[in-house]
């Protein structure tokens, strides 16, 4: 399962109700920040999430409503005293970029916090014991953007009744078929963990795509994710002015959720110039279970609950 806080889900300018790019993703005690825009901080503050636990600032590209707020975030980590390493992902253009801003502040390598700069290519980019991530390219101007995929690893759970049958009692001995052990029961039984699993369960699954102009090379890339998180910046009306700025309509974001059969298609970095309802009536045009993202809005994405809306 996956957390998601919404943090910043405004297009290009920030809104009284709206702040720029930033989502925080849960996986298991781990979290990531997707993106970083002016505020985001503030934003951490008021969604009740705090800077603990907070390890990897994964990057989608380098323009400046995606990326603006690390070096308030930093500064904030060194006055909260948190001397833990913070790893900053994105493309090798975004990394350099990043890398000029900060030495422009600190100077080169004397951030005030520990930092490690990584440049990515599309490809595996972190492998835990229960999930893993990866990250894909995207289209959007002239950045060399990347969009990130979350994958929960498939499971086989204990059944209850199979380890009623062989009488194992709750504790050290479950523990240890849970972890893939076999164990010998006090009358000499021998049982594998397979004695007792229930068939493989699918993992869940999530797809975050930043800034992008198209969608016919993603569909692949996220097809059949329990939740996609894209922008949806223009109305079809305005689908020439779309093209213009490099960025989608929210009929582009339904038709590729549908043809790429996600579970719920979550749409951000809205324009204040629509009424969210207008663009969630557009994109479900094509795709029925989405929804326009607010500020603070918090969601779950489980395996083939296809993520409640």
């Amino acid at each position: 399962m996956f957390e998601l806080t919404f943090l910043g889900t405004a297009a290009t300018m920030p809104s009284a109700e709206r702040g720029l790019q930033a989502l925080l993703v849960a996986a298991d005690s781990d979290r990531y920040l997707v993106d970083c825009g002016e505020g985001t901080q503030r934003q951490m503050l008021r969604a009740g999430s705090g800077f603990r636990r907070l390890r990897h600032v994964l990057l989608t590209h380098a323009h400046l409503d995606h990326v603006l707020g690390l070096a308030g975030l930093i500064s904030t980590l060194r006055l909260l005293d948190l001397r833990d390493e913070l790893t900053i992902c994105g493309s090798g253009q975004t990394v350099a970029f990043v890398r000029r801003l900060l030495a422009s502040l600190w100077g080169e390598g004397r951030a005030p916090v520990p930092l490690r700069l990584v440049p990515l290519e599309p490809g595996p980019v972190l492998d835990r014991r229960d999930y893993r991530i990866a990250c894909f390219p995207v289209r959007h101007s002239i950045t060399d953007s990347l969009g990130y995929r979350f994958d929960t690893l498939p499971r086989r759970h204990l059944r209850a009744e199979l380890l009623a049958a062989y009488g194992i009692p709750a504790g050290p001995l479950r523990a240890r078929l849970a972890a893939g052990e076999a164990i010998h029961l006090p009358d000499g039984r021998h049982v594998t963990p397979e004695m007792v699993e229930g068939p493989l369960q699918p993992g869940a699954s999530l797809a975050i795509v930043g800034d992008t102009e198209e969608v016919e090379t993603l569909a692949d890339l996220v097809r059949g994710v329990d939740a996609l998180v894209i922008e949806a910046t223009f109305l079809e009306r305005d689908v020439v002015l779309a093209r213009e700025r490099n960025h989608l309509t929210a009929a582009a974001a339904g038709r590729l959720a549908a043809a790429a059969g996600v579970g719920a298609l979550y749409l951000q970095h809205i324009s204040g110039r629509y009424d969210a309802a207008e663009v969630a009536a557009e994109a479900a045009r094509f795709f029925p279970n989405v929804r326009v993202m607010s500020d603070f809005d918090r969601v779950q994405v489980t395996a083939r609950s296809r993520a409640a809306i």
